[in-house]
């Protein structure tokens, strides 16, 4: 369907692409993986013919249609929603005859006034009209620029849902750039990881490419360390002497240099670790019968919550479901209506909001400057380490120091952001969307973080893979009231279809009887669905309750309730840092193996039975860790 040959791309500081060759074939699902800055958006432009590479072609075969939806929309400000949807169909509007095309608008723009002028619109639902608009269309390629971006979780599941069933096995290509991992493990059956002004391809989705990454980076390691280990050997025969090298064949003196020159720069590993918090009291938080209301509305209604020590809390709801004003209520930087909010005496709040309020005061401050206010020293794992040490451990470069607060990306503020926030030592942590601009990299270093985390911490993302990752206990806020989910993401979905049924039901029957009044259909709807959760909960707890007195039955994936699947990932996290632990002790084996005097075999066998026994270890960690993941 095309082919990119030979293509290079040079901007004026950097080389974007040099060289790349690919093609997209029919049923190509792809996505796209890299680091910020290393050219996906690049390459999406280049592949739809947006931009033109220095060197090479891009070709499309016959008349194959491109959709791209780009990270800037090209819609007119002076065009209202129902004219950008209309001129999506060469048809004027016979997308409204379309079940397809109603179901799109309904799921991406049901909140939104369709005679609202786009520039009235917010960023949000500028970026959601784009997206219908472009999935309204018939391409035969569609490329797709971070869509998930100002969607909720419940439209991010359709969305998957809507990419999985759009054409018939075979047929259409897909190329989406995203750092949600659980979309691309969803919709994607190929990866291409950009990076050094190169594309390489992974076969399967994102879990299928992190397995096969880490088993390159483990040879690449290995190869790393043996050359090393032929590097000192060659280094300190040349630090014998002019004379001594006059007297060795010349060739010997090449190798070595050629040895050097082969040795890769070490891509920045961007490992972040805990540090030092205060210590929490018993009490944290408890909320009282606690309403909230906002512009004449009602937007959270008699909330009773104990958050307590320790506690790792995910919040899940739709978009305008009130997430953020909870946030701040539990912050203290909004007061309820009523109800009463109990914070405790030693609590220490730090909360990373979605709009990098905190680095505005510092625009014009270089990174050196503000590290400069905080402490000398920091104490992590038994080492004092500089602010300046912690940040290189964030990703930045030692060159960065000098840059300007306001000359960074949105991926470097979201990094210095999170780190001058850990500077400050909190004790309670509240995430709002942390994922916002962070590629897959960061993302998995950032829970790295979390899963040391040793205080209460509280997350609202959209990212499902990320939030159950990094918390124990979900719950969801739906028509203003809390309810615990321990089935986690997918429970909270199985909710939105009661509440979405429920509505459904109502209106059908006010339909039928006399004009409906709004304010009371919503009320009833509530009402059914807030009886059916409740029931559905008091299930959830009966079903766990069999559940731990019967942990050990095999159950196949179609018999696991949504609490079963959750327990069961849970244990893979814990396993795969078990596994992360078990590979360290496994390359640090080999290293000790490499560096054992060969004739010394007493050396020899110990260090071998020593890397037998962590490569055995390792080994029984990952048949575990399949067994579980066969399960789900």
């Amino acid at each position: 369907m095309l082919t990119c040959k030979d293509a290079s791309l040079d901007f004026p500081t950097k080389t974007i692409f040099s060289e790349v060759t690919l093609g997209i074939s029919s049923g190509d699902r792809i996505g796209i993986v890299g680091a910020n800055g290393d050219g996906k958006s690049t390459l999406l432009n280049l592949l739809a013919r947006r931009i033109e590479p220095d060197t090479g072609q891009v070709i499309p075969s016959g008349n194959a249609t491109i959709g791209l939806l780009g990270q800037r929309d090209t819609l007119n400000n002076n065009n209202t929603v129902a004219d950008v949807l209309a001129g999506a169909q060469v048809d004027a509007f016979t997308w409204e005859a379309s079940r397809e095309a109603r179901t799109i608008v309904e799921k991406l723009l049901g909140d939104v006034d369709h005679s609202k002028r786009v520039a009235d619109l917010s960023g949000g639902q500028r970026r959601r009209c784009d997206l219908a608009r472009l999935l309204i269309g018939d391409w035969d390629i569609l490329m797709l620029d971070e869509p998930t971006n100002h969607l909720d979780i419940g439209a991010i599941h359709w969305l998957a849902e809507h990419l999985r069933s759009r054409w018939q096995s075979g047929s259409g290509a897909l190329l989406v750039v995203t750092h949600d991992r659980w979309f691309l493990d969803e919709v994607c059956r190929t990866m291409w990881e950009v990076h050094d002004g190169q594309v390489d391809p992974f076969e399967g989705g994102y879990s299928a490419y992190v397995m096969q990454r880490v088993e390159r980076d483990r040879r690449a390691a290995l190869a790393k360390q043996k050359r090393e280990n032929k590097l000192r050997k060659e280094l300190a025969w040349l630090s014998r002497g002019a004379q001594a090298r006059r007297s060795k064949p010349r060739f010997h003196l090449e190798a070595a240099q050629a040895l050097i020159a082969d040795v890769p720069e070490m891509r920045n590993s961007l490992e972040l670790k805990q540090m030092a918090v205060s210590r929490l009291g018993k009490q944290v938080l408890e909320l009282s019968d606690v309403c909230l209301d906002r512009g004449g509305q009602r937007i959270l209604t008699d909330i009773t919550w104990n958050i307590g020590p320790g506690d790792r809390i995910g919040i899940l709801g739709e978009n305008g479901a009130g997430k953020s004003s909870l946030l701040h209520l539990l912050n203290g930087s909004l007061r309820p209506t009523l109800g009463h909010i109990k914070t405790g005496r030693t609590v220490h709040f730090a909360t990373l909001t979605q709009n990098l309020d905190e680095l505005t005061p510092l625009e014009e401050d270089t990174i050196r400057v503000v590290l400069s206010r905080y402490k000398t020293f920091y104490q992590v794992e038994g080492k004092k380490l500089t602010p300046a040490a912690l940040l290189e451990r964030a990703g930045f470069t030692p060159a960065e120091m000098n840059a300007r607060i306001k000359d960074l990306s949105g991926g470097q503020r979201r990094r210095l952001q999170l780190l001058l926030i850990l500077l400050d030592e909190p004790n309670v942590l509240i995430l709002d969307e942390p994922g916002n601009d962070l590629d897959t990299d960061m993302l998995a270093v950032t829970e790295d973080l979390l899963d040391n985390w040793p205080g209460t911490l509280i997350v609202v993302s959209h990212d499902r893979y990320f939030i159950e990752r990094v918390t124990d206990s979900q719950f969801a806020l739906i028509d203003g009231h809390i309810h615990h989910v321990p089935g986690g993401v997918d429970e909270y979905l199985s909710l939105l279809e009661q509440k979405h049924q429920s509505t459904q039901s109502n209106t059908a029957k006010g339909t039928q009887t006399a004009p409906r009044n709004t304010n009371t259909t919503r009320a009833t709807s509530a009402h059914s669905f807030t009886t059916a959760s409740n029931e559905s909960a008091r299930s959830s707890a009966t079903h766990n309750a069999r559940k731990t007195s019967d942990s050990t039955r095999d159950v196949t994936s179609d018999e696991l309730s949504n609490a079963e699947r959750h327990a069961l990932r849970k244990q893979l996290y814990s396993l795969e840092r078990k596994m992360k632990t078990q590979q360290n002790r496994v390359t640090k084996a080999q290293e000790i193996l490499a560096e054992t005097d060969p004739f010394d075999f007493v050396a020899l066998g110990v260090a071998q039975a020593e890397l037998q026994h962590h490569q055995a270890a390792l080994s029984e960690l990952e048949d575990t860790w399949l067994e579980i993941s066969d399960r789900i």
